[in-house]
Protein backbone atom coordinates (compact mmCIF):
# COMPACT_ATOMS: atom_id res chain seq x y z
CA UNK A 1 0.00 0.00 0.00
CA UNK A 2 1.42 3.50 -0.73
CA UNK A 3 2.28 5.39 1.71
CA UNK A 4 -0.09 9.18 2.39
CA UNK A 5 1.73 11.99 1.59
CA UNK A 6 1.94 14.59 3.88
CA UNK A 7 -0.28 17.58 2.79
CA UNK A 8 2.21 20.24 1.42
CA UNK A 9 1.72 23.80 3.23
CA UNK A 10 -0.06 26.14 0.74
CA UNK A 11 1.45 29.23 0.07
CA UNK A 12 -0.94 31.35 1.19
CA UNK A 13 -0.40 29.25 4.98
CA UNK A 14 2.88 30.55 4.97
CA UNK A 15 2.08 34.28 4.35
CA UNK A 16 -0.20 34.08 7.17
CA UNK A 17 2.43 32.27 9.57
CA UNK A 18 1.91 34.68 12.87
CA UNK A 19 5.24 35.55 12.97
CA UNK A 20 5.13 37.17 9.24
CA UNK A 21 2.00 38.98 10.18
CA UNK A 22 4.08 40.80 13.02
CA UNK A 23 6.36 41.74 10.31
CA UNK A 24 3.52 43.28 8.54
CA UNK A 25 2.53 45.33 11.16
CA UNK A 26 6.37 46.59 11.28
CA UNK A 27 6.07 48.11 8.11
CA UNK A 28 2.94 49.47 8.76
CA UNK A 29 4.07 51.10 11.81
CA UNK A 30 7.37 52.51 10.17
CA UNK A 31 5.23 53.36 7.10
CA UNK A 32 3.19 56.01 9.73
CA UNK A 33 6.40 56.84 11.58
CA UNK A 34 8.24 58.28 8.78
CA UNK A 35 5.17 59.84 7.08
CA UNK A 36 5.16 61.77 10.19
CA UNK A 37 9.44 62.37 11.31
CA UNK A 38 9.16 65.67 10.65
CA UNK A 39 5.79 67.16 12.04
CA UNK A 40 5.92 65.00 15.09
CA UNK A 41 9.33 63.41 16.04
CA UNK A 42 7.93 62.19 19.39
CA UNK A 43 5.02 60.37 17.67
CA UNK A 44 7.74 59.52 15.15
CA UNK A 45 10.00 57.80 17.98
CA UNK A 46 7.66 55.98 19.67
CA UNK A 47 6.02 54.27 16.65
CA UNK A 48 9.81 53.14 15.35
CA UNK A 49 11.16 51.85 18.48
CA UNK A 50 8.02 49.88 19.02
CA UNK A 51 8.45 48.53 14.79
CA UNK A 52 12.06 47.93 16.31
CA UNK A 53 11.57 45.94 19.38
CA UNK A 54 8.39 44.01 17.40
CA UNK A 55 11.60 42.09 15.54
CA UNK A 56 12.64 40.45 19.02
CA UNK A 57 8.93 39.47 19.19
CA UNK A 58 8.43 37.95 16.10
CA UNK A 59 11.47 35.85 16.43
CA UNK A 60 9.90 34.66 19.70
CA UNK A 61 6.64 33.82 18.20
CA UNK A 62 8.27 31.80 15.07
CA UNK A 63 10.01 29.75 17.78
CA UNK A 64 6.91 29.12 19.86
CA UNK A 65 4.54 27.94 17.35
CA UNK A 66 7.16 26.50 14.86
CA UNK A 67 6.38 28.70 12.10
CA UNK A 68 10.10 29.39 11.57
CA UNK A 69 10.15 30.61 7.31
CA UNK A 70 12.80 31.64 5.19
CA UNK A 71 10.46 34.57 4.12
CA UNK A 72 9.55 35.61 7.44
CA UNK A 73 13.39 35.94 8.15
CA UNK A 74 14.01 38.03 4.73
CA UNK A 75 11.38 39.64 5.36
CA UNK A 76 12.51 40.91 8.74
CA UNK A 77 16.21 41.41 7.59
CA UNK A 78 14.88 43.52 4.45
CA UNK A 79 12.54 45.45 7.21
CA UNK A 80 15.15 46.55 9.15
CA UNK A 81 17.78 47.19 6.92
CA UNK A 82 15.27 49.31 5.03
CA UNK A 83 13.63 51.50 8.06
CA UNK A 84 17.28 52.08 9.24
CA UNK A 85 18.20 52.86 5.76
CA UNK A 86 15.25 55.58 5.75
CA UNK A 87 16.06 57.04 9.28
CA UNK A 88 19.98 57.69 8.03
CA UNK A 89 19.07 59.34 5.19
CA UNK A 90 16.79 61.58 6.80
CA UNK A 91 19.38 62.26 9.21
CA UNK A 92 22.01 62.95 6.28
CA UNK A 93 19.12 65.88 5.97
CA UNK A 94 19.44 67.48 8.97
CA UNK A 95 23.36 66.95 10.03
CA UNK A 96 26.55 68.21 8.07
CA UNK A 97 28.54 66.68 7.18
CA UNK A 98 25.54 64.22 5.59
CA UNK A 99 28.29 61.47 4.23
CA UNK A 100 28.91 60.44 7.55
CA UNK A 101 24.83 58.89 7.65
CA UNK A 102 25.45 57.88 3.79
CA UNK A 103 28.33 55.93 4.59
CA UNK A 104 26.69 54.26 7.49
CA UNK A 105 24.04 53.49 5.23
CA UNK A 106 26.24 51.83 2.61
CA UNK A 107 28.21 49.73 5.36
CA UNK A 108 25.08 48.48 7.00
CA UNK A 109 23.46 47.46 3.70
CA UNK A 110 27.11 46.25 2.01
CA UNK A 111 27.94 43.96 4.77
CA UNK A 112 24.39 42.40 5.59
CA UNK A 113 24.35 41.49 2.04
CA UNK A 114 27.64 39.93 1.29
CA UNK A 115 27.07 38.10 4.80
CA UNK A 116 23.76 36.59 3.34
CA UNK A 117 25.57 36.17 -0.17
CA UNK A 118 28.20 34.45 1.40
CA UNK A 119 25.98 32.24 3.84
CA UNK A 120 24.86 30.60 0.41
CA UNK A 121 28.24 30.15 -1.11
CA UNK A 122 29.55 28.39 2.29
CA UNK A 123 26.22 26.18 2.66
CA UNK A 124 25.09 27.40 5.73
CA UNK A 125 21.55 27.16 7.06
CA UNK A 126 21.93 30.41 8.93
CA UNK A 127 23.84 34.12 8.39
CA UNK A 128 24.46 34.24 12.05
CA UNK A 129 26.75 30.66 12.22
CA UNK A 130 29.98 32.33 12.43
CA UNK A 131 31.48 29.44 14.80
CA UNK A 132 34.72 29.16 12.28
CA UNK A 133 35.69 33.11 12.05
CA UNK A 134 38.64 34.09 13.62
CA UNK A 135 37.84 37.40 14.76
CA UNK A 136 36.48 36.94 18.46
CA UNK A 137 33.95 40.17 18.35
CA UNK A 138 32.22 38.69 15.47
CA UNK A 139 31.83 35.46 17.38
CA UNK A 140 30.43 37.09 20.46
CA UNK A 141 28.45 39.28 18.33
CA UNK A 142 26.40 36.02 16.69
CA UNK A 143 26.78 33.95 19.84
CA UNK A 144 26.05 36.56 22.33
CA UNK A 145 22.18 37.64 22.52
CA UNK A 146 22.54 40.03 25.14
CA UNK A 147 25.61 41.82 23.29
CA UNK A 148 23.97 42.03 20.06
CA UNK A 149 20.73 43.30 21.40
CA UNK A 150 22.89 45.67 23.02
CA UNK A 151 24.86 46.82 19.89
CA UNK A 152 21.63 46.80 17.53
CA UNK A 153 19.46 48.87 20.46
CA UNK A 154 22.73 51.41 20.90
CA UNK A 155 22.18 52.28 17.01
CA UNK A 156 18.70 52.94 16.95
CA UNK A 157 17.92 54.39 19.66
CA UNK A 158 21.63 56.71 18.98
CA UNK A 159 19.93 57.73 15.88
CA UNK A 160 16.51 58.59 17.54
CA UNK A 161 17.74 60.59 20.18
CA UNK A 162 20.53 62.49 17.16
CA UNK A 163 17.17 63.23 15.28
CA UNK A 164 15.15 64.49 18.83
CA UNK A 165 18.13 66.74 19.71
CA UNK A 166 18.40 68.19 16.21
CA UNK A 167 17.19 71.94 16.50
CA UNK A 168 17.46 73.10 12.49
CA UNK A 169 18.33 71.08 9.56
CA UNK A 170 21.95 72.73 9.75
CA UNK A 171 23.28 70.99 12.45
CA UNK A 172 26.91 70.72 13.15
CA UNK A 173 27.24 66.24 13.80
CA UNK A 174 29.71 66.99 16.24
CA UNK A 175 29.18 70.10 17.80
CA UNK A 176 26.05 68.62 18.72
CA UNK A 177 26.80 65.58 19.88
CA UNK A 178 30.05 67.08 22.51
CA UNK A 179 27.86 69.71 23.40
CA UNK A 180 25.26 66.79 24.48
CA UNK A 181 27.39 64.86 25.75
CA UNK A 182 29.23 67.72 28.09
CA UNK A 183 25.94 68.00 29.74
CA UNK A 184 25.52 66.23 32.89
CA UNK A 185 22.13 64.75 32.72
CA UNK A 186 20.16 61.54 31.66
CA UNK A 187 20.51 62.18 28.17
CA UNK A 188 24.28 62.08 27.96
CA UNK A 189 24.32 59.71 29.84
CA UNK A 190 22.23 57.84 27.19
CA UNK A 191 23.90 59.16 24.52
CA UNK A 192 27.39 57.83 25.72
CA UNK A 193 25.92 54.51 26.52
CA UNK A 194 24.55 54.30 22.99
CA UNK A 195 27.64 55.25 21.08
CA UNK A 196 29.80 52.92 23.04
CA UNK A 197 27.00 50.61 20.83
CA UNK A 198 27.13 51.93 18.17
CA UNK A 199 30.82 51.60 17.66
CA UNK A 200 30.68 47.94 18.36
CA UNK A 201 28.46 47.27 15.52
CA UNK A 202 29.89 49.62 13.05
CA UNK A 203 33.22 47.83 13.89
CA UNK A 204 31.23 44.20 13.44
CA UNK A 205 29.92 45.38 10.19
CA UNK A 206 33.45 46.01 9.06
CA UNK A 207 34.62 42.97 9.58
CA UNK A 208 31.60 41.24 8.27
CA UNK A 209 32.04 42.49 5.28
CA UNK A 210 35.58 41.36 5.30
CA UNK A 211 34.82 38.14 6.00
CA UNK A 212 32.08 37.66 3.95
CA UNK A 213 34.30 39.09 0.99
CA UNK A 214 36.69 36.23 1.73
CA UNK A 215 34.12 33.50 1.73
CA UNK A 216 33.46 34.80 -1.98
CA UNK A 217 37.09 35.22 -2.93
CA UNK A 218 37.70 31.68 -1.50
CA UNK A 219 34.67 30.26 -3.34
CA UNK A 220 36.29 31.40 -6.81
CA UNK A 221 39.52 30.47 -6.09
CA UNK A 222 38.13 26.59 -4.82
CA UNK A 223 36.05 27.15 -8.41
CA UNK A 224 38.70 28.27 -10.74
CA UNK A 225 40.58 24.99 -9.46
CA UNK A 226 38.55 22.28 -9.77
CA UNK A 227 39.46 20.41 -12.90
Amino acid sequence: MAKKERPRPQKLSVYLYIPNIVGYMRVLLNCVAFAVCFSNKTLFSVLYFFSFCCDAVDGWVARRFNQVSTFGAVLDMVTDRVSTACLLVILSQIYRPSLVFLSLLALDIASHWLQMYSTFLAGKSSHKDVKDSTSWLFRLYYGNRIFMCYCCVSCEVLYIILLLIAKNQSENLLNVVVATLTQISPLSFLLALTLFGWSMKQTVNVIQMKTAADVCVLYDIEKQQKP
